[in-house]
């Protein structure tokens, strides 16, 4: 075997492509910022001779506290050109959450945006670190500045960034990426999205979640046109939509949802493909989106499988469905996308579960797709990985065709008189009401049922729909014991990747009277 012509996989390697084959074309807009992808490539290799300068040398973390700018987007380039690990901070967390993530990673430099520097001062205050710190109001002039600089991969299995979890029950984890998962994943959703040279990407989903889903790396193969966004406002994103000819972006359901209900929504001058995962979407969203010239598609994952491991690979049989059928059919997560093992779904022994749509078990996935481990953590990663399988904590079935399709996170299955009730299931039915906008179910300790469940509804802009009327709308489709003894209307509190953050409404639902316990 001739060894000396194998080369290592590594994302920044679309990068150096699309500079030479793309050269002048163009590559990100950022407001006023535009620069082609010759400029881009060039860009990077300055960022990674100026954190070379400044003392970062291989292995060093390097944080970054910022929306998505092209100060974020080069960074997963110039960070691990310089040889460093990236670390993406999630800029909605507290200065307590981002002081021990600086801890924990031992950061020692941040490249910060302005809007973000009085948090970091906070979060530096109460940690232990000190870290050289750039503010974007200084980095183009320090990277316009600076040398190029570039340390190729030698072991493709490298440490490429740590990107932390939500950390909802106690500290977040470290979830450690390679350049292998991150090259594949990269080039995996290339080929599902259909991305070419003419896909222009909004950038709505944030990049300091699982680093946008490999999406930096993902439309720089392509050789798109990465169009920045600083946050999420349907006004501005409807605009992009139909006057910037975007082809393409990524959001939760509940940013969807949002788009769906805004007084812009109009149906748009061209087909846009919609990627949406984070939570189970429901499948009246496709309906409604749909009609909006949006075709959505739904892809599963998780931080710890660089993002979409599945895909709701649509079959062109579908076409010819009832709307109402082939929505359902394209709420599923689907099936492991083209760079994946096939994912299993097991039962407590870990035997294949029947493929029957009705026999429960737990997502289990492998493959190169699959995290190195939690950085300084080693119980955490052998608990989730006992057998080579990294356990998702998802409760799905699978379809005779199949598809996987979550029934519920394994923590938020609702135990009542002995019933399991499945609250993406009582979700589902909610959201097919016209007059609801989002909903999520939690449960409450109950006397008599051990549990009940309890619905939090965001509803459309001007409805009168009340609790009754929901709570029969339900009931006319569930079972009994599945039907929700209160309903709250109120804005629902999500995570900066558009989860419902049940934990919080469970607290608030621990604290409603009045609840109804009754025979069912």
């Amino acid at each position: 075997m001739v060894s000396h012509v194998f080369t290592e996989l590594t994302p920044i390697s679309f990068l150096r492509r699309s500079a030479a084959v793309f050269a002048e074309r163009p590559a990100v807009v950022d407001g006023g910022f535009r620069c082609t992808y010759a400029q881009f490539w060039h860009r990077s290799q300055q960022l990674a001779g100026l954190l070379a300068e400044r003392g970062v040398e291989p292995g060093d973390r390097v944080c970054v506290l910022a929306p998505n700018t092209h100060l974020a987007l080069e960074a997963h380039y110039g960070v691990p050109m310089a040889g460093g690990v990236l670390v993406a901070v999630n800029t909605r967390l507290s200065p307590r959450e981002i002081a021990y993530i600086l801890d924990h990673s031992g950061a020692s430099f941040v490249l910060v945006d302005s809007e973000f520097v009085p948090l970091l001062d906070r979060a530096i205050e109460g940690s232990s670190s000190s870290p050289a710190v750039i503010t974007s109001e200084r980095y183009d002039e320090l990277v316009a500045a600076a040398s190029p600089h570039h340390v190729e991969v030698t072991d493709e299995r490298e440490l490429l960034s740590i990107n932390y979890t939500s950390g909802t029950t106690g500290h977040p984890k470290g979830v450690m990426y390679h350049h292998r998962g991150a090259y594949l994943t990269a080039l995996g959703m290339a080929f599902h999205t259909k991305m070419d040279t003419s896909t222009r990407y909004l950038w709505t989903l944030p990049m300091f979640h699982t680093n946008g889903w490999c999406f930096p790396w993902t439309v720089t193969a392509a050789g798109g046109v990465h169009h920045c966004l600083r946050g999420i406002d349907p006004a501005t994103i409807w605009n992009a939509l139909t006057s910037d000819g975007i082809s393409h972006l990524c959001a939760a359901p509940t940013v969807l949802a949002m788009l769906a209900d805004h007084q812009d929504a109009a149906v748009t001058p061209h087909p846009v493909r919609v990627f949406t995962g984070g939570a189970p979407p429901w499948p009246s969203l496709f309906e409604r989106l749909g009609a909006l010239g949006l075709k959505v598609e739904h892809v599963y994952g998780l931080t710890e499988t660089f993002g979409p491991a599945m895909i709701c690979d649509p079959q062109p049989e579908w076409e010819t469905l009832d709307p109402a059928e082939r929505a359902h059919k394209l709420a599923r997560q689907g099936i492991a996308n083209v760079v994946g093992d096939p994912v299993r779904v097991i039962d407590d022994t870990g035997d294949e579960v029947p493929s029957d749509a009705k026999s429960l078990g737990e997502i289990a996935i492998r493959g190169n797709n699959v995290m190195l481990g939690y950085y300084r953590d080693e119980e955490a990663t052998t608990a989730v990985s006992p057998d080579g399988w990294f356990r998702t904590g998802d409760l799905a079935v699978r379809h005779p065709d199949g598809y996987v399709q979550i029934r519920d996170r394994a923590k938020d299955i609702i135990v009542s008189g002995g019933e399991n009730i499945s609250s993406v299931e009582v979700e589902n039915v909610l959201t097919a009401h016209g007059e609801v906008v989002e909903a999520a179910v939690v449960s409450v300790r109950d006397d008599v049922w051990g549990e009940i469940p309890v619905a939090f509804v965001s509803r459309r802009h001007g409805s009168t729909v009340d609790e009754h009327e929901l709570i029969e709308f339900v009931r006319s489709r569930l079972a009994r014991f599945k039907v929700p003894k209160r309903v709250v209307f109120d804005e629902l509190p999500t995570t900066s990747t558009g989860k419902a953050q049940k934990n919080l409404l469970r607290q608030r639902a621990s604290s409603l009277s009045g609840t109804d316990s009754s025979p069912r």
